[in-house]
């Protein structure tokens, strides 16, 4: 659990390493129609797929087939360079009447990011679907371009995110703006002339690769934060070829890529930390935090503060104020985090006391994933997510422009405004973006979940997709949460995304579901 939290706040997850075979030579899938022939990619739609055992224990006794499917770098010379691309199902099953013909197609997935492995995807889903959904589908994962077990990027970044508070003075800005240049200068080094073809629209033409290797004229999907960006740009860009799409948490399409998508997190994590500290007050006998929400606020922007001047060691690490803003970040993702993020509140506030104490585990093992990018995964992972992120978009490249922006926050963000405001690499990225972003406007028939509370992609964004995506409907949890199938059980999302998939029913109207059960 520590470790979902951790990485549901980067927005990723581990890679899950998988085998499988490349390209090679077989007839036509019959799912391809003959316009999709002339194109030059012919032999990669032509590929034979062949599932094996994934390498990872849990992955493969979870019922997880896995296999390698081999894409274009760039699609605009299909006879160039290629990239592998791994790929997992869990196959559907005949239903309970054993009838031929229960399957209805395949279901693909993304878990967000970008950057996040997507191979244990079609496990997780299938814990969180009914069994009559998970029967009639062959759930596929991914791990995309850059990713994990696809041909993977790893600039060698000696942090493991670009998450960092800039603190109350220059001295802490400009360090990051160092920093942001330094991530750029490293990838550009290591992938230069490349970089830029790790974008959503050639992300999304692997997903339909894999569609037609898969045997499919059509295909559902499901996808969450970043992968709704990513399911839109594929209904965008391949509206025939949808079956039923699922957008759960999404962002603004308009704003997605570029620092509109960053800043926006900096409100919605205060009022995180509001509603933690509303809870927490009510609890101070427990914790100790203080007795009333504005109590709490100022406990937690105390310790900031103290560990900006004397950084707090926590076993063998030594956490200071501009990393302990992570942890807020991370824990604030969900309510149902709230008893953990007093509990590590409660322990900071005893070791920056000098109190002995035993380490909490949820900050250790951050603190660890933090100190050693390379041996967490996070480097790699950071390293696919600028990629798509920067080959998406350009951001400002003035610094100054970065740190008023930060200034301009701390009245209203005093904790969240320094980490949201300051230059990602991208701001520094050598290479300009190869295409424009797809530009989402269509009515494509989808399901849209968004909870009212949500920290990576707040539901003012949310509505924007809903907007974009003209043939959505809008499922509304009234909830602190990001990614609503797989974090919450027991809302009326769970079974309009049940009745979706099955039967494709959509509500008549955009809804907003109870209390969960």
């Amino acid at each position: 659990m520590r470790k979902r939290t951790v990485l549901t706040a980067l927005t990723l997850s581990l890679s899950t390493v998988a085998t499988g075979t490349g390209l090679a030579a077989s007839s036509a899938s019959s799912a391809s129609p003959a316009s999709e022939q002339r194109d030059g990619l012919e032999r990669f739609r032509q590929q034979k797929v062949a599932w094996g055992e994934c390498r990872d224990t849990k992955l493969a006794a979870s019922g997880t087939e896995c296999a390698r499917v081999t894409v274009p770098l760039d699609y605009g010379d299909p006879g160039g360079r290629t990239l592998e691309v791994a790929i997992s199902r869990i196959k559907a099953k005949a239903g309970k009447d054993g009838k031929a013909g229960a399957r209805r197609g395949i279901l693909q997935t993304n878990p967000g990011g970008p950057g996040g492995s997507g191979l244990s995807m079609p496990s997780e889903l299938r814990e969180r679907l009914s069994p009559e959904v998970a029967a009639a589908y062959d759930i596929i994962g991914m791990d995309h371009r850059g990713v994990g077990e696809s041909t993977p990027l790893n600039c060698g970044l000696t942090r493991a995110s670009w998450i960092r508070s800039s603190g109350s003075d220059r001295a802490g800005f400009d360090e990051n703006v160092r920093l942001a240049r330094q991530d750029a200068r490293k990838c550009a080094d290591k992938y230069s002339g490349t970089l830029a073809h790790y974008s959503t629209r050639n992300v999304a033409r692997d997903v339909d690769i894999v569609r037609a290797v898969l045997g499919e004229r059509r295909t559902s999907w499901f996808g969450q934060s970043y992968g709704t960006v990513l399911g839109a740009t594929y209904a965008q860009m391949f509206p025939g070829r949808v079956d039923r799409l699922v957008l759960d948490s999404a962002p603004d399409p308009a704003g997605y890529g570029g620092m509109r998508l960053v800043q926006d997190m900096g409100p919605v994590n205060e009022k995180a930390l509001d509603d933690f500290a509303a809870w927490a007050a009510k609890r101070h006998d427990t914790y100790r935090l203080g007795a009333t929400a504005a109590a709490v606020r100022g406990t937690v922007e105390g310790l900031v503060r103290r560990a900006m001047d004397e950084p707090i060691k926590v076993g063998p690490y030594r956490l200071d104020g501009h990393d302990l803003p992570f942890i807020f970040f991370t824990l604030g993702v969900d309510s149902a985090n709230d008893k953990q993020y007093a509990e590590v509140v409660r322990y900071l506030l005893d070791a920056a006391d000098g109190k002995a104490g035993t380490p909490h585990p949820y900050a250790l093992d951050l603190l660890k994933s933090l100190s050693d990018p390379a041996g967490s995964g996070m480097s790699a992972m950071t390293s696919a997510q600028l990629a798509v992120l920067c080959a998406d978009t350009t951001m400002p490249r003035d610094p100054e422009w970065y740190w008023r922006a930060t200034e301009r926050s701390r009245a209203g963000q005093p904790v969240f405004g320094p980490v949201v405001n300051g230059p990602l690499p991208c701001a520094f990225w050598k290479e300009h973006p190869r295409e424009k972003l797809t530009e989402i406007n269509n009515k494509v028939p989808a399901l849209q979940l968004q909870a009212t509370v949500d920290t990576r992609t707040p539901y003012e964004q949310g509505l924007g997709m809903h907007r974009a995506m003209r043939g959505s409907v809008l499922v509304t949890v009234p909830t602190r949460t990001h990614a609503v199938v797989v974090s919450r059980t027991g809302t009326c999302a769970n079974k309009a995304v049940d009745d979706y998939l099955l039967r494709g029913t959509l509500p008549a109207r955009d809804v907003t579901c109870g209390p969960a059960a």
